[in-house]
């Protein structure tokens, strides 16, 4: 209790170096805290809102056939996938690369044959202006593309067959079709570069004479899926495998969930996030020297009232307790501080963002990032995990100094002025 008292009588305000040591040492613990917070929640943010947006707009399991193959009894099939529980709805689909133009201005996008009935039921994409008509010789277009395009609901786009630049003795005609809704997500991948069309076009313009190239399903716990192994027989993978085997008999195909599909933006996220991690860490280590700093200033001022308290008989370990504790009480100071700034940074983080850009600094446009908006999503077990970690490496680091201040016989210290 003594080595408290002694420790917060210390830590009191006063004109003096030691004071404003002190409070530089809070601070920097403070900010350090803050931008490990900040940016881990940022980068959650990011693995978050890409997961939605995908889950929204990619099916959640794709069942084709190996080698390029076209799976023919598409009817059949979508019936019996139906069927199985768990499985909200199943479309089959072409995808391929076109090129798209409009009054001389080309992109290439990923051209996605569907089925114009039951991709209602798959997609529950937000139309921004038209609706998702299919039928007949209509596309539908991303906000993204239409704006690269300066295209509009009612205008005739130009799709190319990639075709041309495979089969050499066949010509392929474009086909023109008329645009008859564009479709938002919000993400720029998805926004410009996907074109939706229907299985009779998707199959003219990929060279296909019937079927699809593979079937796409939605179910209700897209996260709860995970890769199928022998050992699984009752899950939902296994439950399509078993009916997929039945229905096209010895072909070989594969089933993938869309954590497979798309591994490797969710494993950069991850990576990045924890290389981040690592690297700002070192700032709240660099602020936990500061600290230490603060605990030698206060030691080499208060050398006297050491050598007097322990003449009195106070112990080496008592002296030690009380400037570790010195340095305890401004981590966790700094720390709360540093908590409660992160959440006020992150709380006034997008018009933060809208106040650079105005000012001439986009520091997150939509063609780099792929989002319309900066996302984030503090985690209490990180936030934890950051405290336990600055609070450890300042008793590490602030019982070397506390100990050597203390255990300085107390005739030695009295000699000092």
């Amino acid at each position: 209790m003594f080595s408290l008292f002694l420790a917060l009588k210390y830590l009191r305000p006063r004109r003096g170096i030691a004071s404003v040591v002190t409070l530089l040492s809070v601070l920097g613990v403070t900010i350090g805290v803050a931008i490990v917070i900040i940016v881990r929640a940022v980068f959650t943010g990011f693995g978050d809102t890409w997961q939605t947006k995908i889950l929204n707009f990619k099916p959640h399991i794709v069942v084709r056939p190996e080698y390029h193959g076209t799976l023919t009894n598409l009817d059949e099939l979508c019936e019996a996938y139906d069927a199985i529980p768990g499985v909200v709805a199943s479309s089959p689909s072409i995808e391929t690369r076109v090129l798209a133009e409009y009054n001389n201005r080309i992109l290439a996008p990923t051209l996605l044959g569907v089925d114009a009935e039951r991709i209602q039921r798959m997609l529950p994409l937000t139309m921004w202006n038209g609706s998702f008509d299919l039928h007949g010789s209509s596309v539908v277009i991303g906000i993204d593309m239409a704006r690269q395009l300066r295209v509009g609901v009612g205008d005739e786009l130009l799709l190319y067959s990639p075709m041309n630049l495979i089969e050499k003795e066949e010509i392929y005609f474009p086909e023109r079709l008329q645009v008859t809704g564009v479709y938002y997500t919000g993400q720029a991948d998805f926004d410009g570069g996907y074109v939706f069309v229907s299985l009779p076009i998707a199959r003219d313009l990929a060279g296909v004479s019937k079927g699809a190239n593979s079937i796409s399903l939605r179910v209700e716990k897209p996260q709860q899926l995970r890769p199928w192994t022998p050992a699984d027989r009752e899950g939902i993978i296994a439950n399509i495998r078993r009916v997929t085997f039945n229905e096209i008999g010895t072909m070989r195909f594969r089933v993938a969930t869309w954590q497979e599909l798309d591994s490797l933006i969710f494993n950069a996220v991850a990576t990045e996030k924890n290389m981040m991690t690592l690297l700002l860490i070192f700032i709240s280590v660099v602020a936990i020297f500061c600290v230490v700093n603060t605990i030698i200033v206060i030691t080499v001022q208060k050398t006297h009232e050491i050598g007097l308290l322990k003449a009195l008989g106070f112990s080496t370990p008592q002296m030690t307790m009380t400037f570790v504790l010195y340095g305890w009480i401004q981590c966790l100071l700094g720390t709360a501080l540093g908590i409660g700034l992160a959440f006020l940074v992150l709380n006034n983080l997008q018009n933060l963002v809208d106040f650079l850009a105005s000012c001439g600094m986009d520091v997150f446009p939509k063609a780099i990032y792929g989002l319309d908006a900066l996302p984030w999503r503090v985690v209490p077990f990180e936030i934890a995990q950051v405290t336990i970690l600055v609070v450890l490496f300042c008793a590490i680091a602030s019982l070397l100094p506390a100990w050597r201040a203390a255990a300085m016989p107390p005739v030695d210290a009295l000699r000092k002025e």
